[in-house]
């Protein structure tokens, strides 16, 4: 499994060519488009785990593409890393203070930026940075496959254990049904979308027991998330 899925936007041929580079061999998934339009559409179509972002594209500036992706609620809480040529402390607070999460100033290393993005995704996907993953009432031990729910066991099959995996990795993020068909079961799988929805009621049977609080949140026309807010 793909440490992540990364959208770089950025029109300098060559630096895309070596990010590219860097970031397969940290066994990322990487997209890369140089327009900012484009870009738009590829993180609404499939959205990544973060986007890499240049402040100087041509047409839509990556500014706007920033402040685009926050306001769309497929995109919102996907982290963003600015990279820019300005390193003038009003230009990285206007930045920050559209939605970037983390900023970078040209030129850097490769191994710098690849340090950066670990350290965001650590934050959003603890599952980077241990064993064992954990929301609400919700534990899971990824190494020995073991999961509980306040205190007690809970049995999973192999599938139910990498959805539940996938919503503990984002708590939160709504996916749609072709998302987690993409992210649990593999892009090149020919399963069909309903598919998808056996395995929720099968996972929510496990993890729920009998009048349990039901923390996967069904969402119309959406998809699904874990939410502990969810109904009882």
């Amino acid at each position: 499994m793909a440490k992540g899925r990364l959208l770089l936007v950025e029109d300098d041929r060559a630096l895309v060519e070596l990010l590219v580079y860097h970031f397969e061999r940290e066994e990322f998934e990487v997209r890369a488009t140089a327009d900012g339009e484009e870009a738009l559409l590829l993180a609404r179509e499939t959205p990544p785990d973060l986007v890499i972002l240049d402040w100087m594209l041509e047409g839509l500036s990556g500014i706007e593409v920033c402040r685009r992706l926050r306001r769309s609620s497929e995109t919102a809480n996907v982290p963003i890393i600015m990279l820019t040529a300005r390193g003038e402390e009003a230009d990285r607070i206007r930045g920050l203070e559209t939605g970037a999460d983390d900023y970078v100033t040209k030129p850097f290393s490769p191994r710098e930026l690849v340090a950066r993005v670990l350290a965001v995704l650590r934050r959003v996907r603890p599952a980077l940075a241990g064993e064992k993953l954990a929301y609400a009432d919700l534990e899971m031990d990824v190494v020995s496959h073991r999961v509980k729910r306040g205190g007690a066991t809970v049995a999973l099959g192999p599938t139910e254990f990498r959805l539940l995996r996938h919503f503990l990795e984002h708590p939160g993020r709504v996916f749609s049904r072709e998302r987690l068909l993409d992210s649990v079961w593999g892009q090149d799988s020919d399963i069909e979308l309903r598919t998808v929805d056996v395995h929720i009621r099968r996972l929510r049977k496990a993890i729920n027991g009998e009048g349990g609080r039901d923390i996967i949140r069904t969402v119309r026309s959406a998809g699904y998330a874990l939410d502990a807010e969810g109904r009882a």
